[in-house]
């Protein structure tokens, strides 16, 4: 029994055609283009625009970096941090009643992590050299509110970078890189997905809860996710050592700065904690900041993992594709006025990553008439997408330099083994 899935498509793409049985992908012939099948059996047909086209469509204004406005949302963030602290730590101990006490820390640890996130975007655009025209403020200001949240900022300025360079390269990429099937079933100790049971729900939600509790520092520490370097001690695949093989020896000083940063903050951060207690200590900075690594987290999966995204080899990748391998999500008022849009254009900040916040959707809109079908959003809640994307998207296969994702849980397509 067999079923043949065909798409036929005007212009540059050409047709392709699918033939699939008992839920594998048997065979994909491309007569034009290159195509593949995401985990629910959509045809996937891999951009064949330009990058001058992008560059062109985006209006010059867009481009520009005015100081006042990026300082504007610096000092927003941090009044309404220190505002919220002041009420919360002044009137919150009144109270009596010891539910409505608890309900109101809890409520407060959400708000500042939410601001406190915000404050982590604006760091980002400082990475990026979208903050301003001013190379050295730029990286002050981001080095003292990355280091706030215990970011080492150059550090992380330089993976990052090389991330956005090689997005969705294999074997090129540092950071949400999927193991091919291959390293799925080697780490897996096993020769068949067959031999694998399908995940139980719990499985997948004790996943997902280490992976937000924990993921940022497993980066930072192991680069989880990131590529592998097999011939490098394991002590070294972290983002404090100068020497590691994330970075280029050109890299070595900053990276010592961005540990002394690190130090900084430390320091008086037991400070912190030795004047005004352990209550206070974690109410008003440690609860926080670990919401802020949970939207860290929660944000960058999602941006770059769904089950229609694709990954290239290096023969098939090029910087077009690769920055349309992102998506745009929706995270109403949280996401436009606290995340400054991080979320809502990030296809965009792939394509121009200087291109500063507040011009991002005007350019977005303008990159649309270029991509065409090839932009990917969504408004779907988001933690469903991220229920959805732990559970179909496990690993990718491919066997023309396009691999999409697939799972051993029995969602959408099956993997071939």
């Amino acid at each position: 029994m067999s079923a043949t899935v065909t798409s036929n498509n005007q212009g540059s793409s050409g047709h392709s055609t699918v033939t699939q049985r008992k839920g594998n992908v048997a065979s994909l012939q491309t007569t034009k283009g290159l195509t593949g099948i995401d985990t629910f059996g959509n045809v996937f047909e891999a951009p064949d625009y330009s990058m001058k086209e992008i560059l062109a469509a985006i209006p010059q204004h867009c481009y520009e970096r005015r100081l006042t406005t990026s300082f504007y949302y610096v000092f927003r963030d941090i009044a309404v941090m220190l505002t919220a602290g002041y009420f919360a730590n002044t009137y919150i101990p009144t109270i009596n009643n010891t539910l409505v006490r608890g309900g109101l820390w809890a409520l407060y640890t959400v708000f500042q992590g939410l601001f406190g996130t915000g404050l982590w975007v604006l760091a980002h655009e400082c990475g990026h050299q979208a903050f301003s025209d001013y190379g050295w403020v730029n990286d002050l200001v981001g080095w003292v509110l990355h280091s706030y949240l215990l970011v080492p900022y150059f550090s992380w300025k330089y993976s990052h970078g090389k991330h956005h360079k090689a997005t969705g390269h294999l074997t090129r990429d540092t950071v949400f890189v999927p193991p091919t099937v291959e390293q799925y079933k080697k780490k897996r100790f096993v020769e068949k997905l067959d031999d694998l049971t399908e995940d139980a729900p719990i499985a997948t939600l004790f996943n997902l809860i280490t992976q937000q509790a924990g993921g940022w520092w497993a980066y930072l520490t192991t680069n989880v996710t990131g590529q592998p370097h097999e011939d490098v001690p394991k002590w070294k695949h972290n983002h404090f050592v100068p020497t590691s093989p994330i970075f280029d020896k050109k890299d070595y000083w900053f990276i010592v700065l961005s540990d002394i940063g690190i130090l900084i903050q430390s320091f008086v951060l037991y400070n912190w904690y030795q004047k005004f207690g352990a209550f206070h200590f974690a109410i008003n900075y440690f609860i926080p900041y670990m919401f802020v690594n949970h939207w860290l987290v929660f944000i960058t999966f999602l941006q770059h993992t769904a089950p229609d995204m694709p990954h290239y080899d290096a023969h098939e990748w090029n910087f077009a594709r690769g920055a349309a391998a992102t998506i745009d999500r929706e995270l109403p008022i949280v996401g436009p006025y606290i995340f400054h849009d991080i979320i809502e254009t990030h296809v965009l900040h792939h394509y121009v990553s200087r291109i500063p916040f507040y011009n991002a959707r005007e350019a977005s809109e303008a990159i649309k008439k270029v991509m065409g079908k090839h932009y990917k959003h969504t408004n779907e809640n988001m933690f469903v997408s991220l229920w959805k994307s732990a559970r179909s998207c496990q690993f990718v296969e491919g066997d023309n330099g396009l691999r999409m994702f697939r799972n051993h849980n029995n969602i959408g397509v099956k993997a071939r083994d």
